[in-house]
């Protein structure tokens, strides 16, 4: 055979090279660890010696597995949710995975996007949707590994990370009180309304209001349609035109308190002089606005990094999926939009 039509080599052409079995070098390219660093590094210089390319694909077919995983996001043009993918994509790709990701806001029922995703070759799910609710539970029951960031439903066996929203958004607004705020708006959601998230944000408000003698008012709860910029300014601008007067503002997410932030400082109401801001979340941005965002952040790579790790445990070590909850801790990171110094330590 001609120089220029030699076939490329095969696994059996680096075994040979490197005085090893055709199975011992399968299992250093596949990233068995009960291999010597000496074996490995001997099959390392053959493989780069041959030129030899692995047939991922071969090898995921014979496996049974991709080693894809989806995760399902409302959007990405929020902050928040890039952030999180950007940490599920790193934290998968550190044990040998790749993300794809689906935009859950398409018209449809958030949850038919598992549905969607399994007809891809993907082999377990992360599912970060805008609100878990009650009537979800049928579509979380599925028999592939799947792990939800979000408040648990009833009659659902999934598995769900979240944090503690009510003790997270008690930190928050035992903050502003702790810093002489006494009438705090709280901006985010409807409390009548269905997503859970924002209900358990909502009695941790309450909860820090009674805890220090302070009446709730309701005229004080601001619902929004969405957690975007915009819903944000809308609800501040609400606020200004209000007959009672307001010295805080805790938000559901940062991109509600940048937007508020941005509408009280052009109507000439200083933040934090006259109206203290704090969100939630963490976004990168939060650090760099003017002020500086105070915030309530979840670690998201700890949480990308838990959630992989769960289906990882699954997929590759036969571990059992585990239903119930596993809280994420959180921590009130203080920056000028409070003007408060005392930071709230984290809590599990």
């Amino acid at each position: 055979m001609a120089e220029g039509h030699r076939s490329p080599p095969t696994m059996s052409d680096v075994a040979a090279v490197a005085g090893v079995s055709k199975k011992t070098v399968s299992n250093v390219l596949a990233g068995y660890e009960h291999v010597s660093a000496r074996t490995h590094e001997r099959v390392m210089a053959a493989v780069e010696q041959l030129g030899y390319e692995l047939n991922v694909s071969a090898r995921n077919f014979r496996s049974g597995r991709s080693r894809v995983l989806g995760l399902a996001v409302p959007e990405l043009r929020q902050a928040y949710f890039a952030e999180l993918a950007d940490s599920v994509i790193r934290a998968a790709g550190a044990v040998g995975y790749t993300v794809l990701i689906e935009q859950t806001t398409s018209g449809e029922r958030e949850p038919d996007a598992i549905t969607r995703m399994r007809e891809h070759s993907i082999d377990g799910i992360i599912y970060s949707p805008l609100a878990v609710r009650p009537g979800d539970a049928p579509a979380l029951d599925v028999k592939f590994p799947l792990v939800v960031l979000g408040e648990p439903v009833e009659h659902s066996d999934a598995t769900f990370i979240t944090m503690s929203n009510a003790d997270a958004f008690r930190d928050a607004t035992e903050h502003l009180i702790g810093g002489g705020r006494r009438s705090i708006a709280f901006v985010g959601a409807d409390p009548e309304g269905p997503v859970r998230t924002a209900s358990e944000r909502l009695h941790g408000y309450r909860a820090a209001l009674r805890a220090h003698g302070l009446p709730f008012r309701p005229e004080l709860v601001v619902p929004t349609p969405l957690w975007h910029r915009a819903d944000g300014a809308a609800a501040a601008e609400r606020l200004l035109g209000a007959p009672f007067a307001v010295d805080a503002l805790v938000c559901c997410n940062d991109a509600l308190a940048l937007g508020a932030m941005s509408a009280l400082q052009l109507a000439g109401r200083p933040v934090p002089a006259e109206v203290a801001v704090v969100g939630f979340d963490d976004i990168e941005e939060s650090t760099y606005a003017t002020p500086a965002l105070t915030t309530v952040s979840a670690d998201l790579d700890r949480v990308a990094t838990t959630a992989v790790e769960m289906l990882v445990g699954q997929l590759e070590r036969g571990e059992a999926a585990v239903p119930g909850v596993v809280r994420s801790p959180h921590r009130l990171v203080v920056r000028a939009s409070s003007g408060v110094e005392a930071e709230v330590p984290a809590r599990p």
